[in-house]
């Protein structure tokens, strides 16, 4: 379990998707809402990912952890990001 957590965390696909959906959202917050769209594309990449490039195992604990690492690395890009608007980014 320890180490695919450790392999969603560091899963470049992973994070490029979460990093576009900060952006796509940030774009379209004015006219879609607040927190509902992120939380939404938050559970589709856990979902994605596992369902797609699974092993062809049970993919339900790879959702569960996938939720917890989309979590961390949702909560590093949105703290990046609110530092580089608050420098006028």
């Amino acid at each position: 379990m320890l180490q695919l957590l450790i392999d969603q965390l560091t899963d470049p696909f992973r994070i490029a998707l979460l990093i576009a959906l900060v952006y796509v959202w940030n774009r379209n917050r004015g006219t879609q809402g607040g927190v509902l769209p992120l939380a939404v594309g938050y559970g589709f990449v856990a979902v994605l990912l596992p369902s797609t490039m699974g092993a062809g195992g049970p993919w339900v604990p790879g959702v569960l952890i996938g939720l917890v690492s989309n979590f961390v690395i949702l909560a590093v890009v949105l703290g990046a990001f609110a530092l580089w608007q608050r420098r006028g980014g």
